[in-house]
């Protein structure tokens, strides 16, 4: 070979070789994602009765035995009941959409609320300016307006803003926590200052709660959120160490109800409202995507819900641990726990009932399991 060809066979070899060890960095970062989505490290919840609190995001693994479980149909009562909580005023809340109207919550649950008065009509452009910072906190911001005193609140924000309505009051809540964690005494310091500033700006009064009793709140609802956000899991091996067809298991999903949506996982969503009941993905870390659920094998599925995003938990808990069966029976597969240990039947029941647990403690809070108010914080 002369020395042309030999510098252009290595300089294809040296290409081919980054290509291959870019992909594969590529695809180790995503099946990492995708294991940290199914994966989580926590104590035996089912041997511990004396408790309700486990540490965020925890998977609690059912057991069960040879009975088949009774399900009832949950399609017509899953939505969340409405929660008690404080409201500005007494008026009737309401959100603008097109010529629709609908309910809208200033929840002095889980907010900090900055609460700005003018003695006139706040300037359009003033406006655009202050929603245009409502992600510089940290934290969910949402801006809601009153355009007179006759007239139901309703939410503000830049898709909705128009120069037709005009505000004399303005209410900004910024969420004290989220499944990162409680929201930062500086932020809180830094939404009060932006309030008062923006109130001076258009000589209006503005009224901020103290900074040092908003932290603490915030805190305290942090703790209690980590002790309750619990995602319980149930998976599912093959008895004979044989693998599952990604075409079966689709099949199977799609005939139950699920569909797969693109983060590469099943979910299986509840009629009225939308909202995801339960999920099915892959017990390995390859995810279900279309393009490969063709020629897709694995040794593993995945159940898994998210406690306190779902309303009514026991009938959804129930409904899933039936499709799983289901599921078993088809693929010729075992019900196991994250060690590859079987399931029995009492810890069915010891599950069920830290379930019933965890949501009665929620609504004891005023922060009912699925509620509007769950779902912002468990996002």
């Amino acid at each position: 070979m002369s020395d042309l060809q030999i510098s252009l066979v290595i300089v294809g070899v040296v290409i081919i070789a980054g290509v291959v060890i870019f992909n594969r960095i590529q695809l180790s970062r995503y099946h990492r994602k995708v294991h940290d989505g199914f994966r989580y490290e926590h104590d035996d919840v089912l041997l511990n009765d004396e408790r309700i609190s486990v540490s965020g995001n925890q998977r609690v693994e059912p057991q069960f035995g040879s009975e088949t479980l009774s399900v009832p149909d949950i399609a017509a009562d899953s939505a969340g009941s409405p929660v008690d909580r404080p409201v500005a005023h007494d008026q009737p809340v309401s959100k603008e959409s097109g010529m629709q109207k609908r309910a809208v919550s200033i929840d002095g649950t889980i907010s900090y609320i900055a609460d700005i008065r003018a003695d006139s009509s706040i300037p359009h452009e003033k406006l655009i300016d202050l929603l245009q910072q409502k992600f510089d906190y940290g934290k969910p911001v949402h801006w809601f307006g009153l355009q007179s005193e006759d007239q139901p609140w309703e939410e503000i924000t830049l898709d909705t803003l128009s120069p037709r309505n005009t505000y004399i009051e303005l209410k900004g809540c910024l969420q004290l926590a989220d499944r990162s964690g409680p929201v930062t005494e500086i932020n809180l310091s830094r939404f009060r200052d932006m309030a008062e500033d923006f109130a001076a700006q258009i000589q209006a009064e503005a009224e901020c709660p103290d900074i040092s009793e908003a932290h603490a709140r915030a805190t305290d609802l942090d703790k209690f959120c980590a002790d309750v956000d619990v995602i319980m899991g149930i998976n599912i091996i093959s008895k004979d160490g044989g693998a599952f067809v990604g075409t079966k298991i689709r099949a199977l999903a799609e005939a139950s109800g699920f569909r797969l949506e693109s983060e590469g996982v099943f979910k299986y969503r509840d009629n009225e409202t939308g909202e995801v009941l339960f999920s099915l993905g892959n017990f390995e870390a390859a995810p279900f995507l279309p393009a490969s659920m063709r020629t897709l094998t694995t040794h593993g599925i995945t159940f898994l819900l998210d406690v306190p995003r779902v309303a009514n938990g026991e009938k959804v808990f129930d409904q899933m641990a039936h499709i799983a069966r289901l599921f078993s029976s088809t693929l010729n597969g075992i019900l196991v726990d994250d060690n590859r240990v079987p399931l029995s039947e009492s810890g069915v029941k010891r599950t069920r009932q830290r379930l019933t647990d965890i949501q009665a403690a929620m609504a004891a809070h005023n922060i009912a399991a699925g509620s509007e108010t769950a779902l912002n914080l468990f996002d």
